[in-house]
């Protein structure tokens, strides 16, 4: 109950009164109770006479007279909408005080001045962040959610929501772009899907870009969901994931999803799974570009034997010799960015082709990639923003 000082009416009741009909037109001493100041009256008059055309002021007033909150009390409870809200504790303190302390109010409060600010910080640069990603027996999907900071991707509100995005991923079906079995899902496949969260300081039913405001105003920081792929698995064969970087089971910083496809379908996948996390492992540790030689663009294939030739000339060797070099230089070009012709990381004495090719045997039937895709946390943000091009897939193939 809040008290005026020196009066002993709570103002609340005063001010419940002074607004009754019963009142008005009325002088305003009648209604204080005594030992209220002179000057205290006056306040009071001048601001109901404005019929409340000054509410701030008003609020501010029902401040100046409110009762002090013990320390230890005030400590308590901002520790305690802390915990609720997430926000930095000097937003909730100045929440509380502006609330007078009244905790459900602050909350509110700090939700509606939290969506200003993450209108205010929607601009800024959110390359860190982390991957999130899901599977089934048919089809995997991984999501990318960014922030500003590593700190706040560490924050486990934020690995909740990141983690109940990619299961929504899983199950939206989508004709956006497809590269090699890979779907493309953007952020406008999601934001008006709806989620439902079971987390303590986040919970309901909401769409995906409410959820996503939400959390930004928690963290403090401008939270963007950036982009997500999903893949499925081929008839007769299996999808295999990697995440590296992992904090716990489903989320990390880079992303390897690769499908392998067996012509037998009756051929047991056992080894097949084995073999494909390994791939899995091995796409996210050497960035291939393409799945075959023939697969590589003749743009790039192009550019690079312009500057493999560019380089030869200024050795002043004959033209015999430059153009021999450049096609020994083209073929480790390929070993390192064709998937097939890569030394396997775990065994280096072979390439994934040999792999492929062994497998095959060991299981009765030819064994090949469908497809594969690489995406990292943050890839190409800066050069995006300097540049307006469009968000890339992931590196697919």
């Amino acid at each position: 109950m809040v008290f005026s000082r020196g009066m002993k009416r709570p103002i609340g009741i005063l001010c419940k009164t002074l607004s009754s009909p019963m009142y008005c037109g009325q002088s305003y001493s009648t209604c204080a109770y005594r030992g209220s100041s002179i000057a205290e009256v006056g306040e009071i008059k001048k601001l109901f006479s404005s019929n409340y055309a000054n509410p701030r002021a008003f609020g501010m007033f029902l401040r100046r007279y409110a009762v002090e909150v013990p320390a230890s009390e005030q400590m308590s409870l901002i520790k305690q909408l802390r915990e609720k809200t997430s926000a930095p504790i000097k937003d909730v303190k100045s929440s509380l005080i502006d609330c007078n302390w009244d905790i459900d109010a602050a909350q509110k409060d700090l939700r509606k001045r939290g969506v200003v600010l993450v209108s205010k910080k929607s601009s800024r640069t959110a390359a860190e962040g982390l991957l999130a990603l899901v599977q089934n027996e048919s089809k995997a999907a991984v999501i990318e959610l960014n922030c500003e900071t590593d700190f706040v991707a560490r924050n486990e509100i934020f690995q909740y929501v990141a983690l109940s995005l990619a299961k929504l991923a899983l199950l939206v079906e989508t004709s956006s772009q497809q590269v090699s079995g890979a779907f493309s899902i953007g952020p406008e496949c999601l934001e008006e899907l709806k989620i439902n969260l079971d987390h303590p300081k986040l919970n309901g039913e909401k769409t995906v870009q409410n959820a996503i405001t939400e959390l930004a105003a928690m963290m403090g920081e401008n939270v963007k969901l950036r982009r997500g792929i999903a893949m499925s698995a081929p008839s007769g064969g299996i999808i295999s994931t990697y995440l590296h970087s992992s904090p716990q089971p489903g989320l990390g910083r880079i992303a390897g999803i690769l499908s392998l496809e067996v012509e037998d379908g009756n051929t047991t996948l056992d080894s097949l799974q084995h073999v494909g996390s390994e791939l899995a492992m091995h796409v996210v540790a050497t960035k291939p570009l393409f799945l075959t030689k023939d697969l590589v663009s003749s743009d790039a294939l192009e550019n690079e034997r312009e500057i493999l030739k560019s380089q030869a000339e200024s050795t002043g060797k004959s033209q015999m010799a430059i153009e021999k070099m450049v096609e020994g230089r083209l073929r480790k070009y390929f070993e390192e960015v064709v998937l097939m012709e890569q030394k396997f990381v775990v065994n280096d004495t072979i390439n994934v082709k040999t792999l492929l090719n062994n497998l095959s045997k060991e299981v009765g039937s030819p064994v090949k990639i469908g497809g594969f895709c690489r995406i990292q946390v943050g890839e190409g943000i800066q050069r995006l923003e300097a540049s307006n091009e469009s968000e890339p897939v992931a590196q697919a193939a």
